[in-house]
């Protein structure tokens, strides 16, 4: 008998769970998981702001990827002798932003006729490309492509990359929400490189 009611005791303080331990778990359980996307397109700074305006994005990290050094300074990169392009990576909930729609952003955020160059700055470290981690991501970055070049808009050939996601190095802390950190800095620079010139013709208002 004594047996008997220590495995009860035992099964009885199991089964006795408080509400909000319970609440825990099921909103562990209904929390969905993030995804990740790499998009480059010129100068990371000006790569932030419209994907930070998405509902769903959850974070952008400016950031260094698709070259040969490991851990590569801005310095290094800027001087065009690391392989890599400036870029931002964007942490997303996909219940309440989906790929495509940042594929949609990206695309309307720089100009995808220029090689190793993006409005005012120069060199391949500033080359545009969608960098994908899944096959499911390479076939919407090459679809989306293909449809904007069969369009008509554009006579000239789309020279955005669209390439595997290799290691993503994050950007120095300076360089972390620069227009928000330094916005008339960043005005100037936006504005005085001509982006919103540009992207005006590319796309419209």
């Amino acid at each position: 008998m004594k047996t008997k009611a220590i495995i009860f005791s035992a099964s009885l303080a199991l089964s006795v769970v408080s509400p909000a331990a319970l609440s825990g778990v099921a909103a562990q359980q209904a929390t969905p998981p993030l995804a990740t996307a790499i998009f480059a397109g010129g100068c990371f700074w000006c790569m932030e702001p419209p994907f930070d305006a998405l509902d769903g994005v959850v974070s952008t990290t400016s950031g260094y990827t698709s070259g040969k050094r490991v851990n590569p300074t801005y310095a290094e990169v800027s001087a065009g002798g690391t392989g890599h392009t400036e870029a931002v990576k964007i942490v997303y909930n996909p219940s309440k932003v989906s790929y495509e729609k940042l594929l949609e952003v990206f695309w309307r955020n720089h100009d995808p006729l220029t090689a190793n160059a993006q409005f005012c700055d120069k060199g391949s470290q500033y080359r545009a490309g969608i960098y994908y981690g899944t096959e499911t991501e390479k076939r919407l970055a090459e679809s989306t492509k293909s449809a904007i070049q069969k369009s008509g808009r554009f006579q000239q050939p789309i020279v955005t990359e669209i390439v595997a996601a290799t290691t993503f190095y994050p950007a120095e802390e300076s360089h972390q929400d620069y227009y928000i950190k330094n916005p008339v800095r960043y005005k100037y620079y936006s504005t005085s490189c001509g982006r919103a010139r540009r992207l005006n013709e590319l796309w419209g208002r």
